[in-house]
């Protein structure tokens, strides 16, 4: 018996999540313990980096389980992909610690948000963009982007994952990217993220580059934690791109810093 780390990409716009559903419903979750059975896996639940909310996608989702297996890393990861739907895949299989916990060990996690500014909307766009009008200020919303970064109370951007938990977060990297004349990536990487505090800042940076929210009233909600109006990004432009753990914890995927 050996425990294994997984890298797992997927496409979360049919998903209800990452998480198994008490209620039912499909789940990335589900779907990975379901394949997991049919290679005779015998435990109740997977570990994973994160909870992805519906509709949420991810590049480097990370997952770690037990299981007996007989031959290499890489053929578990063939093998499991013969099973996934077509939606989730296996992207590298790593032999890690017995006590490696793909959360609680985790140091900092990369998100990508990505938004379009077409005059029209773009079906090929759609599914992993969320279209936005009129166009944004990129210099204004990196200015912005830039305060959020440091150690600070984020309680205006989001709810922790347990009543009563802590929600001081340290954030690492924010900024925005220009691909091409309509579309912008937004980059953030933290010790780890609120309920929504993710979407919720894309949501304020946006109107702040587009003018109807002041700079000053998102420096409040940093600093004094005062609640702004409502509102967060819509789910399919978020991906969850990578999880950086300690050298120790064999986790570093790409050896980026």
């Amino acid at each position: 018996m050996a425990r294994y780390q997984i890298i797992l990409a997927y496409d979360g716009t049919e998903f209800l999540g990452f998480q198994r559903q008490g209620k039912g419903g499909r789940t990335v979750q589900l779907e990975v313990e379901d394949a997991l059975r049919q290679l005779n896996w015998q435990g109740k639940s997977i570990l994973s980096a994160g909870r992805t909310d519906c509709g949420v996608h991810a590049a480097g989702q990370v997952i770690a389980f037990d299981l007996d297996w007989k031959h290499s890393p890489q053929e578990l990861g063939q093998a499991l992909n013969a099973k996934l739907p077509a939606d989730i895949a296996v992207q590298e299989v790593l032999p890690v610690q017995d006590d490696f916990h793909p959360r609680y060990d985790a140091v900092k996690r990369l998100y990508r948000y990505e938004i379009y500014c077409g005059q029209y909307r773009n079906p090929l766009r759609d599914r992993f963009c969320w279209q936005v009008l009129p166009e944004p200020n990129l210099q204004v919303m990196n200015e912005a982007a830039c305060e959020l970064i440091g150690i600070h109370d984020f309680a205006a951007f989001g709810t922790p994952p347990r009543t009563g938990g802590s929600t001081i977060r340290c954030v690492f990297q924010a900024n925005w990217l220009q691909s091409d004349e309509s579309c912008y990536h937004f980059f953030i990487a933290a010790n780890a993220f609120l309920y929504h505090m993710v979407r919720r800042s894309v949501y304020l940076l946006v109107k702040i580059g587009q003018g109807r929210l002041k700079l000053s009233e998102l420096l409040e909600a940093v600093n004094e934690q005062k609640k702004l109006s409502p509102g967060i990004a819509p789910a399919h432009g978020l991906s969850l791109q990578k999880v950086w753990y300690a050298e120790n914890k064999q986790a570093d995927f790409g050896n980026e810093s």
